[in-house]
């Protein structure tokens, strides 16, 4: 089989040095069974939709379909015509995801939704393997961009955003402007042990860390802040006492109440209000995450991770108008940042009470998504209010404060419908 599907290659023009196509298509859990002939005619439909093997032309590139198993089959393709050309498959993943959500449709299956660009880039396969030789207990990648979204979560502006990411051990290096040498109009970070083969920093663009943590989506963030933050704010470095810290988190659970309504009370009212709230939230989260688990990180900051994908707005859309609610949101994230790690009983159910507000906020955010159409984000939103509400479980257990327990015995979803679970 492998001979006959490289005939062509070898008798082509200029065959390309890589010339295996290779896709897996694989139907959800939930899926009934397809019968061969159905996977046949879905693995033709693929690679028409990509362009290697048109319907009706004979001199298609050879491919090949194999079902491994009831659920997917492997679509193997070389890519020289029958006639001697090469078949450039351009953009085939997302043509190839298009053919497969309409797919989905006309076979009745498990519909996952079209492409939103709101996934921040996941580590490749050389970076995980990498990580692994040399012993880290996670990928630069994820570090980064965990280090990047908690510091502009609690800047007001850029150069705090620069100073709390190097005080953090983030290498920063600043992109000018090719005509105008004095303009800033990139950014990116590394670590001073992550290097290339020849010993060069492996440097990250905000961009390739996630789609709203570019320079131009961070800049209109801090622009739009409009509420005030009293003293232990980015302003007042000093570190508040407990009683302070507690008040802080009070404050932000009032404003994330605040929130919750207004998502619930109208959740398809005007989208620019809807996105400054949802961006809000994220980094209030982001910064409670931080608080309660510091740099490295743990489950409040992987459920962080999840809302954060629910709140982004597709194709690096910016909202251009700001809910009065969402400037308070975004002072309560510079506050909690501010007032720094949890010490006490009290200010651990203080946080757990926010906590609990921000899945409720996650809750009325899902049932948004999924009345916007936008189905990734709606079981992002899901899945992330049911980790939050986990979470407050298990903490609360854990603290004998009165009041974790008040709090952990409310941790159910309280508005929206609830959208459709991860697959």
């Amino acid at each position: 089989m492998a001979r006959l599907l490289e005939q062509p290659v070898r008798a082509g023009k200029n065959p390309p040095q890589k010339f295996v196509w290779h896709t897996s298509v694989r139907n959800h859990i939930t899926d009934r069974i397809l019968s061969d002939s159905q996977w046949a005619h879905i693995a033709a439909e693929i690679v028409a939709a990509v362009g290697i093997a048109p319907h009706g032309d004979p001199d298609a590139v050879r491919w090949v379909a194999v079902r491994h198993a009831d659920d997917h089959i492997h679509i193997v393709a070389t890519l020289v015509r029958q006639d001697g050309e090469t078949a450039w498959a351009w953009n085939e993943r997302l043509k190839a995801q298009t053919a497969a959500r309409d797919l989905e449709q006309r076979y009745g299956l498990h519909q996952v939704g079209p492409v939103d660009h709101t996934s921040h880039r996941r580590p490749t396969a050389a970076e995980q393997n990498k990580s692994q030789r040399q012993g880290r207990p996670e990928v630069p990648r994820d570090r980064l961009r965990r280090e990047v979204r908690a510091a502009a979560a609690a800047a007001i502006a850029e150069n705090d955003f620069v100073d709390r990411l190097q005080a953090a051990g983030v290498l920063v290096r600043l992109r000018h402007s090719t005509t105008n040498p004095d303009e800033v109009t990139g950014y990116a970070v590394g670590l001073a042990d992550h290097h290339t083969s020849t010993g060069d920093t492996v440097w990250y663009g905000g961009g390739r860390l996630a789609p709203d943590l570019t320079l131009p989506q961070l800049r209109r963030r801090w622009g739009s802040g409009s509420g005030t933050i009293s003293h232990g704010s980015a302003q007042h470095p000093g570190r508040p006492g407990v009683q302070h810290r507690t008040n802080a988190f009070r404050r932000a659970t009032a404003e994330a109440d605040k929130g919750a309504r207004h998502l619930r009370a109208d959740p398809i009212g005007d989208e620019e209000n809807i996105a400054s709230l949802a961006e809000a939230a994220a980094d209030v989260l982001a910064s409670t995450a931080r608080a309660f688990e510091g740099r490295k990180g743990g489950h409040l900051t992987d459920a962080s991770e999840t809302f954060d994908r629910a709140a982004r707005e597709p194709r690096r859309r910016r909202p251009r108008s700001l809910h009065p609610a969402a400037g308070q949101l975004r002072s309560m994230s510079r506050l909690i940042s501010a007032a720094g790690r949890l010490t006490s009983e009290d200010d651990t159910a203080a946080a757990l009470q926010l906590v609990l507000r921000m899945s409720m906020i996650a809750d009325n955010l899902a049932a948004v998504r999924e009345a916007q159409g936008r189905l990734h984000q709606a079981r992002a939103a899901q899945l992330a209010a049911e980790r939050l509400r986990m979470l407050v479980t298990a903490l609360g257990s854990q603290v004998s404060h009165p009041a974790a327990h008040a709090y952990t015995s409310t941790a159910r979803p309280t508005g929206g419908r609830a959208a459709r679970g991860i697959s």
